[in-house]
């Protein structure tokens, strides 16, 4: 099993332990500033570069859409019946149970995972869930339900302009291609490194409480995964990547917003935080997971 895991998890634990690394060493690393040029610079064109030469069809990526947002809800659902079970406020805790680190994390392992056709499954899995969090995870934190964040973010419009040369047939001109390839490039590396700097910044508190919402999102994000895989009949590769995607921990998007709209922001950065040092230590075994899934 480590043979074939290891060249997957070693990229990520060594660009991500770097970032932390380096915080810890005392050196500075503007996250503020490197946050909007990963989200509205490399990201987009990451999603650009990927989509328009896409080597899977229509159908597939229609199913990893549809199968996204079911996720999506059945988070939401889940989240929600069990905060109110355990009395907890959705503003504080439903976000960081329903959008997952899909990008930082979950785009870099399907990519080493799964290949160049990994990362384009990811990467629409990722954009669905980017969208959802704008439209849904700020209104959750800030109480305003309003789609100009979706309006102002560029990833839905990379996306168009993607499918937009596929419809019409029609490859980009080489200057876009090439320039947003270049761009694109940045963004793996610099996701991985952003998110050891994030981490090393924060700080448990509540831990009982948090540690229960950590392993929730976990086993939460790993069963609705697998089911909703089963119940649509995904395959292959398609069925490995969103078993991942799903099974990542909170975004640490969820720790910006919640800090922006001041709910419980510490409690969340405990969350992220132990819910990614615990998917850490189980990636091995949810990559043995989900590539005998994928390559079924």
């Amino acid at each position: 099993m480590f043979e074939t895991v290891l060249p997957i998890i070693v990229p990520i634990f060594a660009c991500a332990g770097l970032g932390w690394l380096w915080i810890k060493l005392g050196r500075t690393f503007d996250i503020a500033t490197m946050t909007p040029l990963v989200t509205y610079i490399g990201a987009p064109c990451l999603v650009f570069s990927s989509m328009v030469h896409l080597s899977v069809g229509g159908e597939a990526l229609a199913d990893m859409v549809l199968a996204t947002i079911l996720a999506l809800v059945c988070f939401g659902v889940i989240g929600a019946i069990g905060l109110r079970i355990f009395r907890l406020a959705p503003s504080r805790y439903l976000s960081p149970l329903v959008f997952t680190n899909t990008g930082n994390m979950g785009m870099p392992l399907c990519l080493f995972a799964f290949g160049a056709v990994g990362l384009e499954l990811a990467a629409v899995f990722f954009t669905v869930s980017m969208v959802m969090m704008l439209l849904f995870g700020v209104w959750l934190m800030s109480g305003e339900a309003t789609p100009k964040k979706v309006f102002a973010a560029p990833l839905p419009y990379a996306l168009a302009a993607a499918f937009a040369f596929r419809g019409a047939g029609v490859e980009p001109p080489a200057w876009i291609y090439n320039t947003t390839s270049l761009l694109g490039d940045m963004t793996v590396p610099l996701m991985l490194f952003s998110l050891g700097v994030s981490l090393a910044g924060m700080r448990v508190v509540g831990m009982r409480r948090s540690l229960v919402l950590a392993v929730a999102r976990l086993v939460m994000g790993l069963g609705v995964g697998t089911a909703l895989a089963a119940v649509l009949g995904l395959e292959g590769v398609m069925r490995g990547v969103f078993i991942i995607e799903c099974t990542m921990p909170p975004a640490v998007f969820n720790y910006l917003y919640a800090r922006l709209y001041n709910q419980a922001p510490e409690e969340t950065a405990s969350v992220i935080l132990l819910s990614t040092v615990i998917s850490f230590a189980t990636l091995p075994l949810l990559l043995h997971f989900a590539l005998g899934t994928g390559l079924n």
